[in-house]
């Protein structure tokens, strides 16, 4: 029998798929849970229709993040910080410092985790770069430039 499943089952298969049970199992255990349905008809065109928004979603999002990385791309982000001698920073600086800089200096919302530093941890005055993650595939490059006070 061929059921829809509503969530992800390990060994079964993901969330909205299409797939062939045993009668016995559909009947006592995946319908009881609702974790599958029968797939009728009417059940495969919701699928369908539920499957052509979320495309419809992804794409838009992907554009989205696109002209925000032709936006962001290049731009150049300055950070003055407190310094001992031969420009060494106190403490450093962390993706989270980058990610309140670009929202507060540039006005642009991005998750920390999406940030990758050329190096670790910024612990000098200097020019870096860090390439954030937007969206899959869609990627963008900032330069840092680091001043002592």
């Amino acid at each position: 029998m061929e059921v829809i499943l509503k969530q992800d089952i390990k060994g079964v298969g993901k969330k909205g798929e299409v797939k062939k049970v045993k009668e016995g199992y559909f009947r006592n255990f995946l319908a009881p849970k609702k974790l599958a349905v029968e797939a009728t008809k009417e059940e495969k065109e919701k699928l369908n229709r539920a499957a052509a928004k979320e495309e419809k979603k992804r794409m838009k999002e992907l554009e989205k993040a696109k002209k925000l990385a032709e936006t962001i791309n290049g731009k150049d982000l300055k950070l003055k910080v407190k310094t001992g001698k031969e420009g060494k920073i106190f403490g450093s600086i962390t993706s989270k410092d980058i990610e309140k800089a670009l929202k507060g200096n540039l006005n642009f919302d991005i998750d920390k985790k999406k940030i990758k530093l050329s190096v670790e941890h910024i612990k000098t005055t200097g020019k870096y770069s860090a390439e954030l993650k937007l969206y899959s595939g869609v990627k963008a490059k900032i330069n840092i430039y680091v001043d002592g006070e």
